[in-house]
């Protein structure tokens, strides 16, 4: 079996185990192996062999069987510089090369300036133009917003005393997962509370909001529905919920027989809009008018029939003043 075959050092004789710490001849056929840190050669001068392409490492037996490393080194001095050569040849060749494939130069942008100050002045010209319009672009879209915003109050509500009920559909709502239980009407109880969240002085974020109602009822509580009959929007708007025909949850012993309506919004400090108090009067009226809530129907806070703040402080204080308010439970 040759010395190759099991990879045996040239120099020290050992086998080579590691075939990262190997080099090899590179003079023909003759492929013999020696350890890296067998070969006399410098750390810089292997790591060039690693990297320099062409650069080729003989043996001893193939330079003379010298037994010093000097002949070694020379030869590889010799093999770095031819390579240098071609490079130099290959980088002369693509040099003219290029010259030749070159596009006549374009004529200068500005005939009283050279070429290049003119390029960079009609180029500085050019961006800053562009910067200008997007600038507007933007000013004119976050004022057309803006404006928007401010007038969204006067643009979306209902200011002319007119009873408007915005349907589950038109709201965006989910129908009941099951039958809901129908009311007795008419019913002689309407009970007033509040979300005890953000209000709304729009269609759209008051539907949002509703929708926020239902979700919570119906995936955290696991109710069939919203609990109420009705939501009240700051936008003027009346929000249907079980609407008049059934039975809500809103009040424990107190669901049936009673119409809930809720108002959108927190009001332990701030008091309701006027737009929102009339979409209430309006639609207690028309309960009477269609015969769901009878003609001497008692009017309560929540508070009054559960443990809690609700209708909160301000709303509570209007509705007492209202006709139909009573203090007998």
């Amino acid at each position: 079996m040759s010395r190759n075959a099991l990879k045996i050092c040239l120099k020290c004789h050992e086998m080579i185990v590691n075939s990262s710490g190997l080099i090899q001849c590179d003079n023909g056929l003759c492929g013999r192996l020696c350890h890296r840190k067998c070969s006399e050669l410098s750390e810089d001068q292997l790591k060039m062999l690693d990297k320099v392409p062409n650069l080729r490492w003989k043996c001893d037996i193939c330079l003379g069987k010298m037994k010093t490393g000097a002949k070694l080194i020379q030869c590889l001095e010799n093999s770095l510089r031819e390579h240098e050569k071609r490079l130099e040849i290959l980088e002369k060749g693509l040099e003219k090369r290029s010259k030749l494939d070159d596009p006549a130069q374009p004529p200068p942008l500005c005939p009283f300036l050279p070429n290049t100050i003119g390029r960079k002045a009609v180029t500085i010209t050019v961006v800053f133009v562009l910067l200008t319009i997007l600038l507007g672009i933007v000013l004119a879209t976050t004022t057309n917003l803006f404006g928007k915003s401010l007038n969204q109050t006067d643009l979306d509500v209902i200011d002319n005393s007119t009873l408007v009920i915005v349907t589950v559909a038109q709201w965006g709502g989910r129908p009941a997962k099951n039958k809901l239980a129908t009311q007795n009407l008419p019913v002689n109880r309407a009970v007033i509370s509040h979300t005890a969240a953000e209000g709304c002085e729009s269609r759209e974020v008051c539907s949002a909001r509703v929708n926020v109602v239902q979700s919570f009822h119906m995936d955290s509580w696991g109710w069939d529905h919203i609990g109420y009959n009705f939501l009240v929007g700051g936008d003027g708007r009346v929000y249907e919920g079980r609407g008049w025909e059934y039975v809500g949850a809103h009040t424990k012993g107190y669901n049936t027989g009673t119409i809930a309506i809720s108002f959108i919004g927190t009001f332990t400090k701030q008091r309701p809009n006027e737009r929102q108090l009339k979409a209430c009067q309006l639609l207690l009226e028309e309960g009477v008018r269609l015969k769901k809530l009878t003609p001497k129907y008692r009017l309560y806070g929540h508070r009054q029939l559960s443990a809690t703040e609700s209708p909160g402080e301000e709303l509570y204080k209007i509705i007492q003043t209202w006709p139909h308010w009573s203090h007998e439970i």
